[in-house]
């Protein structure tokens, strides 16, 4: 799955480990991205809240 992930996000799977192993801070780009695709919240991503179901999104964003 990393590397199906990584290759979204046009990076290596070893950066992309290395986001998720909490060595290196993921880009807010990459972040945007993710809560996209897995259709969530970056605040869930990070942690924030237990919510799943991601905020509406702003017409900019979409």
């Amino acid at each position: 799955m990393q590397k199906q992930v990584a290759e979204m996000l046009s990076i290596a799977q070893r950066t992309y480990s290395s986001y998720e192993n909490g060595n290196h801070d993921i880009p807010t780009h990459a972040l945007i991205t993710l809560a996209k695709y897995y259709n969530t919240s970056v605040d869930y991503l990070l942690g924030l809240t237990d919510e799943v179901l991601p905020y509406p999104r702003s017409k900019s964003h979409r």
